[in-house]
């Protein structure tokens, strides 16, 4: 199977480079989804090294950083060198209701995951109502008006 020389494919990979070089560390992809008491956020990290990634909280905000250091070997000539090499960075404002000192994150085939459990304060809770002398227990969401 013979590869074809596409010039315009060519110069919008340079292109993409060189522009990329100017912009800073790169973002990774990431998925955030809620699982009862926790945030879950799984960011895209192949070809990382786990000593690289670096997670983390100043008040409110998660910082993730990672550096992909770029394969250099004499001798090679590149046919296709699409994978970006350079530092990756992604930052979050967590918001209130965030237990910030409970977070936690594990690296697994490429894939960082943080665990961002919500705080007890931000939890549903119930509120007693009486009236006339008698209770009755009732769930009220904080935050939420009724």
């Amino acid at each position: 199977m013979a590869m074809l020389f596409d010039p315009f494919r060519e110069l919008d990979r340079v292109a993409a480079n060189l522009l990329d070089a100017r912009q800073g560390p790169r973002l990774m992809p990431i998925d955030l989804y809620r699982d009862g008491d926790h945030y879950i956020l799984n960011a895209d990290l192949p070809g990382i090294d786990p000593g690289s990634v670096d997670v983390d909280v100043d008040g409110q905000v998660l910082t993730i950083r990672a550096e992909r250091t770029p394969r250099s070997q004499e001798g090679v000539k590149w046919l296709a060198h699409e994978r970006p090499s350079g530092s990756f960075l992604r930052q979050l404002n967590l918001g209130e209701g965030i237990a910030t000192d409970n977070i936690s994150a594990n690296y697994n085939n490429g894939v960082l995951s943080v665990m961002i459990p919500v705080s007890e304060r931000a939890k549903p809770r119930k509120v007693e109502i009486t009236s006339n002398g008698a209770s009755t227990p009732v769930e009220i969401e904080q935050g939420q008006q009724q």
